[in-house]
């Protein structure tokens, strides 16, 4: 008859780190009723600009909580060629008839902030740095999800070509389509983090964010921005297109 195996001191110290990282985790992954809100906060809920101010500072809370959480060095999973989604589907804040014209020969990627060399970068340059290629699945915060193979350069790689402060706290994006949004430095420094040129091994389709985009697989679809123009660092918070209406900043997988 085998032994029964031990039980880690962590697991059952309540105390213990281990112990406490999954209190954070489930706290993270429940939700709190309007009428939770207003015992916790003493707000009228007739005041609705009281209840978007602790609704606001929840979800602050809940951007350092996640943060503190991340695991810069684990990995999203990644898939066979024949766990593709086919057709990849298209998703933008309005239609495909919409989907910006960008010009290849007159692109020019701007640089600002806390960056050393901040010449623009046409494309032609832009293809001709390493390449790698991911298969990993895009989960999109309406409920559902795809695969899609990707390829393009290392962030992490290119934001250290360029000289950028990796000691700064976000790294920001302006896109074609008016969008636009931010990240933390330690989802840019992930090694799956990727500024994306091409879909299914093809120059990235306009539909899939022409002439770039970047793919982060560790994170929620709306915080892989498409059809970039711009890229900033900065320590000033600087929100984002769905994130100043409201939705989670951080939004982590």
């Amino acid at each position: 008859m085998k032994p029964k195996p031990r039980l880690s001191r962590d697991l059952v110290d309540p105390s213990s780190r281990s112990i406490q990282a999954l209190e954070r985790r489930l706290f993270l992954k429940s939700s709190l009723s309007l009428g939770a809100i207003t015992l916790l906060s003493g707000c009228n809920v007739t005041d609705s600009e009281a209840v978007q101010r602790v609704l606001w500072a929840m979800s602050r809370w809940n951007d350092r909580a996640q943060a503190a959480l991340f695991d810069p060095q684990r990995l999203a999973p990644t898939y066979p060629e024949s766990a593709i989604t086919r057709p990849f589907p298209f998703n933008a804040f309005y239609t495909e008839d919409e989907v910006p014209e960008v010009d290849p020969t007159d692109y020019r990627l701007e640089l600002a902030g806390a960056i050393r060399d901040k010449r623009p970068w046409q494309l032609t340059q832009l293809y001709a740095l390493p390449q790698i290629t991911q298969i990993t699945r895009h989960v999109c915060v309406e409920g559902w999800s795809a695969i899609g193979k990707w390829g393009g350069v290392n962030f992490r790689v290119f934001l250290e070509l360029i000289g950028a402060d990796l000691t700064a706290k976000y790294v920001g994006f302006k896109c074609a389509d008016d969008y636009y949004t931010s990240i933390d430095m330690a989802t840019a420094l992930h090694p799956q983090t990727l500024l994306t040129l091409r879909y299914a091994d093809q120059v990235l389709p306009p539909r899939y964010g022409f002439p770039m985009k970047l793919r982060i697989p560790t994170k929620l679809g709306f915080k892989n921005p498409k059809h970039i123009m711009a890229i900033f660092v900065t320590n000033d918070y600087p929100g984002g297109y769905w994130e100043d209406k409201g939705y989670n900043w951080f939004s982590g997988l």
